[in-house]
C-alpha cells in the first residue's frame, strides 16, 4: 500500500471529522437533539449529541474498495449507526435494539467478517456475531466521559491500520485509519469541556468497525480471538469492571450509571485529561502488542493468554474503587 494514499486517507478524514461538526452540532440544537445533565449523566450542561455522523463522514473516506468484506463491514457499521441514532432521538431499551443489533451481526459474519476458530461455519458465524455485538455495546458503555472514546478510537484505529498494513491487507488497513483521523477530528470538539457528543451512532458505529476490521486483520484459531481481544481491551476491560461491579452489589447490569473505569479514575482524584489519556494509552499498548502479533515478534498464544489474564486483572483491580458509598451527612 502506498503510504501516500494511507496518510491521505487520514488526513482527508481528519478534515471532513473536524468540519462536519459544526453543521451537526447546530442542527441537533434546531431539531432538539440534545443531551441533558442529570440522573446518571455526569455532564453538567445540555450538549448536542449529533456528532456520531461526523464520524461516519470522515470513515467513508477509506471507501468500500473491492473486498466484498469491507463493504459487509460497512454496511453492519450503518446499521448499528442508524440504531443508535434513534436511540439518541427516543430511547429504545436493549431488547428492541439486540432486536435489530444481532440479525444484522449474524449478516456481516455470513458475508465473510468472521473468526474462523472451529471450523464449523455455523458457529463460527454465531460467535462472531454475538462478539461483534458484545464489542459495538462495549465501546458504547466506554464514551462515558468528555473526549474518551475519540481518543482511545484515534489510537486504536491508528494500531489498528498498522497490522493491517503488516499483515498486507492494504485495503482493509484504510478503514482503520479512516476512522482514526475522523475521530481526531471529531475530538477537537468533544475534548473536556466538550461542545458535542457522538452520542449511540457514533460510539456503536465505532465498536462494531473496530470489532470488525480486527476480524479481517487476524485470523486463525490464535490469531483472531488474541487480535480481537488486543483490538477493543480497553472497552472490554470497562464492560467487565461494570458487569462484575453490578453484580456483585445487586444493581441492574444494563442500566446506566458513574461506575465505569473513567469514574473510577476520577473517584481516585486523576483529572478528566490525565484519564482520557491513561485511557488512550492503553489502548495503544494493546495495539502496538497486536502489530508485534502480526510482525511474529509475539507468539498469538502468549498474546492471547497475557492479554486476557492483564483483563481479568484490571477488571479485578478496579472494583477495589468504591463509586457506590453514598457520603452520609450528619
Amino acid at each position: 500500500m502506498n503510504p501516500a494514499i494511507v496518510l491521505g486517507t487520514a488526513v482527508s478524514a481528519t478534515v471532513v471529522g473536524a468540519l462536519a461538526v459544526e453543521p451537526l452540532r447546530r442542527l441537533a440544537l434546531r431539531v432538539g437533539l440534545v443531551d441533558h445533565p442529570g440522573g446518571h449523566k455526569a455532564h453538567r450542561a445540555p450538549t448536542p449529541c449529533l456528532g456520531g455522523p461526523a464520524i461516519i463522514l470522515g470513515t467513508a473516506v477509506a471507501g468500500v474498495a473491492d473486498d466484498p468484506r469491507v463493504r459487509a463491514l460497512f454496511f453492519g457499521g450503518l446499521v448499528f449507526a442508524l440504531v443508535g441514532l434513534v436511540d439518541d432521538a427516543r430511547p429504545l431499551g436493549r431488547l428492541p435494539r439486540l432486536a435489530v443489533e444481532t440479525p444484522t451481526a449474524l449478516l456481516v459474519a455470513v458475508n465473510g467478517v468472521r473468526a474462523d476458530l472451529t471450523g464449523v461455519p455455523w458457529l463460527d458465524v454465531t460467535l462472531t456475531a454475538a462478539w461483534l455485538v458484545f464489542a459495538a455495546n462495549a465501546f458504547n458503555l466506554l464514551d462515558n466521559m468528555d473526549g474518551a472514546l475519540g481518543a482511545v478510537t484515534t489510537a486504536t484505529g491508528l494500531t489498528l491500520g498498522a497490522a493491517a498494513l503488516a499483515a498486507g491487507s492494504g485495503p482493509v488497513a484504510l478503514v482503520p485509519f479512516a476512522l482514526a483521523g475522523s475521530a481526531a477530528g471529531f475530538l477537537v470538539h468533544n475534548w473536556t469541556p466538550a461542545r458535542i457528543f457522538m452520542g449511540d451512532c457514533g460510539s456503536l458505529f465505532i465498536g462494531f468497525t473496530v470489532a470488525g476490521c480486527a476480524l479481517l486483520v487476524f485470523d486463525g484459531p490464535f490469531h483472531a480471538p488474541a487480535g480481537a481481544l488486543l483490538a477493543t481491551f480497553t472497552a472490554t476491560v470497562d464492560t467487565g469492571v461494570v458487569l462484575l461491579a453490578r453484580a456483585l452489589h445487586h444493581r441492574p447490569l444494563t442500566c446506566g450509571g458513574t461506575d465505569h473505569v473513567a469514574h473510577r479514575l476520577r473517584r481516585v482524584g486523576l483529572p478528566a485529561p490525565v484519564i482520557v489519556c491513561a485511557l488512550a494509552a492503553s489502548a495503544a499498548v494493546s495495539g502496538v502488542l497486536a502489530v508485534a502479533m502480526t510482525l511474529g515478534v509475539l507468539s498469538p498464544l502468549v498474546a492471547l493468554f497475557g492479554a486476557g489474564a492483564a483483563a481479568v486483572a484490571g477488571v479485578l483491580a478496579f472494583q477495589q474503587v468504591d463509586v457506590y458509598r453514598v457520603a452520609v451527612t450528619v
